[in-house]
């Protein structure tokens, strides 16, 4: 079995992490440079910055937060937020960034997958999926979760895929800072169809949660926020329960 991956998500707005619940009311939980830093010393094997408010502005991402974020890091580093085109993607890529997270971009025009894919390699692109339940599916969602795609998010995924996305960074919209579990059932019904690894977020409430979606849901990786921002869970207690459950991580932190 493949090492399965902890990922610590920084959601940044006007140049500050934050965190809320659905997707609403958020509150402040510090500067994104310095939790970064604090989260990979802890142990996280990649970190995720999203500049969430970017695309609902129609505006570029934050550089200067990226490129103060980088220097903090010696491990895979993920920017996403207001990515629209091939030269802006250039310019994350430039500011310090390993990988780039599309979504509402790539919805509206899929082309752009490919044209990054073959320009900085499939390995680089990360498809940001923000999914939340409609009767018995699952629908995308644009613009930090405000706005319907009308896209079946399973059916998204694979055409993404075929497109040319490396990764799959999948968030249940219904989870998302709940605390109560990621959401298995949909994490599953794209991990099971796809042939690039699945990042399950939105959800996790404690090392239980991790356990049951790398078992039940089938995700190559997790992602948090929450749990790790405020100290309701250690990075490294984390990974030694994983490997207790005998679920491979990467050891030492």
């Amino acid at each position: 079995m493949l090492t399965k991956r902890i990922i610590a998500c920084l959601d940044v707005d006007d140049g500050r992490v934050v965190k809320g619940v659905q997707f609403v009311n958020l509150r402040d939980a510090g500067d994104p440079a310095e939790l970064a830093k604090r989260h990979s010393e802890s142990g996280a094997d990649e970190i995720v910055l999203l500049d969430i408010s970017a695309a609902h502005e129609r505006r570029s991402t934050l550089l200067d937060t990226v490129r103060r974020t980088a220097k903090q890091l010696f491990i895979p580093f993920t920017v996403g937020g207001g990515i629209r085109t091939l030269q802006e993607a250039a310019s994350v890529f430039s500011a310090g960034a390993d990988k780039i997270s599309i979504n509402s971009s790539a919805l509206a025009d899929p082309t752009l997958i490919t044209q990054i894919a073959e320009r900085f390699g499939s390995q680089a692109v990360v498809v940001a999926i923000d999914a939340k339940r409609h009767n018995d599916s699952w629908q995308a969602f644009t613009h930090g979760g405000r706005v319907s795609a009308n896209r079946n998010a399973v059916e998204w995924a694979l055409e993404a895929e075929s497109r040319g996305a490396g990764e799959i960074l999948l968030t249940s919209m219904d989870r998302d800072g709940t605390a109560s579990g990621f959401d298995c059932d949909l994490t599953r019904a794209i991990a099971d169809r796809l042939h690039i690894p699945v990042i399950a977020s939105g959800g996790a409430g404690g090392a239980p949660h991790f356990v049951e979606v790398f078992r039940e849901g089938h995700a190559d990786a997790a992602l948090a926020a929450s749990i790790f921002h405020y100290g309701l869970s250690s990075l490294g207690d984390l990974k030694q329960h994983l490997l207790a459950q005998n679920i491979p991580v990467r050891w030492p932190c």
